[in-house]
C-alpha cells in the first residue's frame, strides 16, 4: 500500500508566515518611497498609497534641476576608488601578517584590530584639521613626516595637507581597513604554508605569489570585501557634509539633503525618486557579488 503523505507541521506554516510578515516590514519603506515616486506633488503628501504616473516627470527634474546625476558620479568616482584602494591595501596586510614573520606582527595585528573599536566621528576633529589646515608647499609635508616624525606626531596641526574641498579628503583618510586586513587575514590563514614554500622554491616573488596563487585563491573574501567597503563608501555623510564646502563636489547623500532643504516648500516627489535612484548602484553591486558575498564570509577554522 502506498505510503499517506506526511502532513504538513504547522511550525513549518507559522515560520513561513513570520518570514513572509518580516520581508514586508523590511521593504515597506522602500516600497513606499517608490509608490510616491510616481506621485504628483499634490498627491505625495496625501496618505494614498495608489502609485501614479509621473515617475519619469519627477525623475527628470531631479536629474537636471538637482543635479543628481552629477552627485551620483562624484559618488561613483569616490566609492570605486576607495573600493579598489582599501581592497589592495587590505591584501598586502593579510599577507605580510600572515607569510612574513617579522617582530611584534601580533602586536601589530592587534592594533588593528584595537581601530575597529574607534568610530569615524570620533576622529572626525583631527582628521579634519590634518586633511584641512595648512596646504602643502610642494613636498614639504611629505619630507617632513620621513625627516622628523616626532615632531609631526607632537605638533600635527603644523603639517595639514589642504587636501579641503577635494576627492582626496573624500579618498585618502578611507583607504586603510581593518575590517579587510582581517578579513584578509584570516582567510590567508586557511592556506597551507607548503604552498608559501613551494611558491619560494620555484623562485617566486612576493609580488608573483600574491598575484598568481593568492589572489585567484580569493575571490570570494575580495567580492565580500568589495560589497561592504562600496556600500559604506556610498552612504557617507557626516564626513563629506564637513570637509567639501563645494556643491558640485558633494557626494549623492548630501545632495538628497540639500533637495530637501532647496526653495520654499520640499518637493517629496523629488526626494522619493532620488532616494529610489540612489539604491540602485550598491544593490547591483550586491547582485552581482551576492555568491561571492556570501562565501567570503564562511571563514574555515584559523590554525
Amino acid at each position: 500500500m502506498p505510503r499517506p503523505r506526511p502532513r504538513r507541521s504547522s511550525g513549518r506554516f507559522w515560520s513561513h508566515v513570520v518570514l513572509i510578515v518580516a520581508c514586508v516590514l523590511v521593504a515597506f519603506p522602500v516600497l513606499f518611497a517608490l509608490i510616491k515616486a510616481t506621485q504628483t506633488r499634490a498627491a505625495v503628501l496625501s496618505p494614498s498609497l495608489i502609485a501614479g504616473d509621473q515617475f519619469l516627470v519627477n525623475l527628470r527634474q531631479v536629474w537636471a534641476t538637482a543635479d543628481l546625476g552629477l552627485f551620483m558620479r562624484n559618488s561613483l568616482i569616490v566609492a570605486t576608488a576607495v573600493t579598489v584602494g582599501k581592497t589592495i591595501l587590505s591584501l598586502f596586510g593579510g599577507m605580510a601578517l600572515v607569510f612574513f614573520r617579522f617582530p611584534g606582527h601580533r602586536f601589530v595585528f592587534g592594533f588593528v584590530l584595537l581601530t575597529l573599536m574607534m568610530p569615524t566621528e570620533v576622529l572626525i576633529v583631527p582628521l579634519f584639521d590634518l586633511v584641512s589646515l595648512r596646504p602643502p608647499e610642494s613636498w614639504a609635508v611629505f619630507w617632513a613626516w620621513f625627516s622628523d616624525p616626532g615632531r609631526v606626531f607632537l605638533r600635527p596641526l603644523d603639517f595639514g595637507f589642504g587636501w579641503s574641498n577635494s576627492y582626496l579628503a573624500l579618498i585618502v583618510p578611507f583607504l586603510a581597513s581593518a575590517t579587510g586586513t582581517f578579513l584578509f587575514r584570516q582567510h590567508f590563514r586557511a592556506i597551507p604554508t607548503s604552498l608559501a614554500d613551494a611558491a619560494r622554491i620555484d623562485g617566486a616573488t612576493p609580488w608573483q605569489f600574491l598575484t598568481r596563487v593568492l589572489v585567484p585563491m580569493s575571490g570570494n573574501t575580495i567580492g565580500a570585501l568589495a560589497v561592504i567597503q562600496f556600500v559604506y563608501v556610498w552612504d557617507q555623510y557626516l564626513w563629506p557634509r564637513v570637509v567639501i564646502r563645494r556643491e558640485e563636489l558633494q557626494v549623492v547623500q548630501v545632495g538628497l539633503n540639500m533637495i530637501i532643504g532647496a526653495g520654499d516648500g520640499v518637493e517629496w516627489g523629488w526626494v522619493m525618486t532620488g532616494a529610489i535612484v540612489t539604491l540602485i548602484p550598491p544593490m547591483l553591486i550586491f547582485l552581482v557579488l551576492q555568491e561571492r558575498f556570501t562565501r567570503g564570509f564562511a571563514l574555515t577554522d584559523a590554525k
